[in-house]
């Protein structure tokens, strides 16, 4: 059991390192500022008054794909009116050379750049994410989160943790997280205020999953329980502390 459990707590600990450089480099740097801030949840889910979906894509997850000139050049063409004919001479190619390969219409979860009334949808005032968008992604992620946090609190419930109220709170709190964390995407489409859930719960996440990952990892292989617990096996009464 013990390898069993080393071996899934690595993966899942690769995993929810990935998932959370995913988040940041999607949605850090919207607001036009480095790294990943409230004004970036905002705008990744209720839009910008401000600008496009296009814009917030080439100053924040997309910023890397195309030199900072023709960015700058895209940014100012949009700004100017986003007109056909100065698309065709000056943005399409631009466009051509380093946004097609992903974005011509072949993937459904990418926006498509190909051709100037396909990006116009994306120069249009940004709005955030669409309901389809964030209902399609809500059961995906309530699925999946809370898989993975079944797993890390069931290994974590065999960890030695007094008292034992503390060890029940952190491995609740993950699943209160998660309700808040979906909930909070449409709550801040109708008031910003909510991104701060968004964060905070993606934060206490990240905590518990930690505390549960580092625990678990530590007790199997270099904590050595007290003496009444091998005792008893854990089920004596100085055990129910």
């Amino acid at each position: 059991m013990r390898t069993l459990f080393t071996g899934t707590l690595l993966v899942i600990g690769m995993g929810y390192m990935f998932g959370l450089i995913y988040v940041y480099s999607t949605d850090a740097g919207r607001d036009g500022k480095p790294g990943l801030s409230v004004d970036d949840i905002i705008i990744s889910y209720s839009g910008s008054s401000e600008g496009t979906k296009l814009e917030a894509a080439l100053q924040g997850p997309m910023s890397s794909m195309l030199a900072a000139s023709d960015a700058a050049e895209i940014v100012k063409w949009i700004r100017s009116g986003a007109e056909k004919e100065t698309y065709e001479t000056t943005v399409q190619p631009i466009v051509a050379q380093n946004c097609l390969d992903c974005h011509d219409g072949g993937n459904p979860h990418l926006s498509n750049l190909d051709g100037y009334d396909n990006i116009s949808v994306v120069v249009a005032q940004d709005t955030g994410a669409s309901v389809h968008t964030l209902v399609r992604v809500s059961h995906i992620h309530l699925f999946g989160m809370t898989f993975i946090f079944f797993i890390m609190g069931f290994i974590f419930s065999h960890a030695f943790i007094r008292p034992v109220w503390l060890k029940s709170l952190v491995v609740l709190i993950p699943f209160l997280c998660i309700a808040a964390d979906v909930s909070s995407w449409y709550f801040t489409k109708l008031y910003a205020g909510f991104a701060w859930v968004v964060m905070v719960a993606g934060g206490l996440m990240a905590l518990s999953f930690a505390i549960m990952w580092f625990t678990s990892m530590y007790q199997m292989w270099f904590y050595t329980p007290p003496k009444f617990v091998n005792a008893t096996d854990g089920h004596g009464p100085e055990s129910s502390d």
